[in-house]
């Protein structure tokens, strides 16, 4: 572990423990603190997953996160975390934020990093996205050759969903939620509701995966993905 280094992101994987990588495993273990977020009203995932590799010794920074659309309490949230992360550093301790899944790939940490890197030597360590991950659980490779790949938001407009799905070879939808409705009618509407695989809470101990046409409800749970692959690459040549 590099000693002038006091604060990593580490990317713990998208839900499954043994996902973690050796270099995120051997910091985890070797920190002062385990800093990580956690809704206001219930346990943290990130620190489920990697409390079998955590010492059970160390100091612990939860990041209390209300759940809401707006973005202002939860910047206001990740000020004060960034206080109390950066006052560990100035006492001379070592800390690791967890992440699930990849610290960059849509997740929070980057906020807390833009803060944080103004006065510290903050390094990331990458780790398994959600995006790999149901890839695998689907056995559905993303893309061959020149095939484009996009990660499309779900709370796009139904216009522009249908747009920027029209435009790539294979989609990953995520951020799904509540949007399920939304996404099933764009996606019967384009002729791909055949092509489109569903997967819920990919690695984890509960994970789904149902054919599109089954799911029932307009809503989906918030750890679940719609893959499309369209067209592209014949995998088999």
């Amino acid at each position: 572990m590099n000693e002038k280094i006091k604060i990593w992101g580490l990317g713990i994987g998208p839900g499954d423990p043994d996902l973690i990588t050796l270099k995120a495993l051997k910091i985890l273990q070797a920190v002062d603190v385990v800093a990580y977020p956690a809704p206001t009203d219930g346990d943290s995932l990130v620190r489920s997953i990697a409390a079998p590799h955590m010492s059970g010794d160390q100091e612990e920074i939860v990041i209390s996160t209300p759940m809401v659309v707006e973005r202002h309490p939860a910047q206001d949230v990740y000020d004060k975390a960034a206080v109390k992360i950066g006052a560990a550093v100035e006492a001379g301790k070592s800390i690791a934020i967890l992440c699930e899944g990849d610290p960059f790939f849509y997740g929070s940490f980057m906020y807390l990093f833009a803060r944080l890197s103004e006065n510290y030597l903050v390094q990331v360590v990458p780790g398994v996205t959600s995006l790999a991950a149901c890839s695998a659980e689907l056995a559905l490779p993303l893309a061959a050759r020149n095939d484009v790949v996009s990660v499309i938001p779900g709370p796009l407009e139904e216009e522009a969903l249908e747009r920027q799905l029209m435009a790539t070879n294979t989609a990953a939808i995520i951020k799904v939620g509540r949007h399920l409705g939304k996404i099933k009618r764009v996606l019967e509407k384009i002729g791909a509701t055949s092509e489109a695989h569903y997967i819920e809470r990919a690695t984890m101990k509960n994970q789904q995966i149902t054919p599109l046409s089954a799911l029932d409800g307009d809503s989906a749970p918030y750890f679940s993905m719609i893959i499309v692959r369209r067209s592209g690459e014949i995998l088999s040549q």
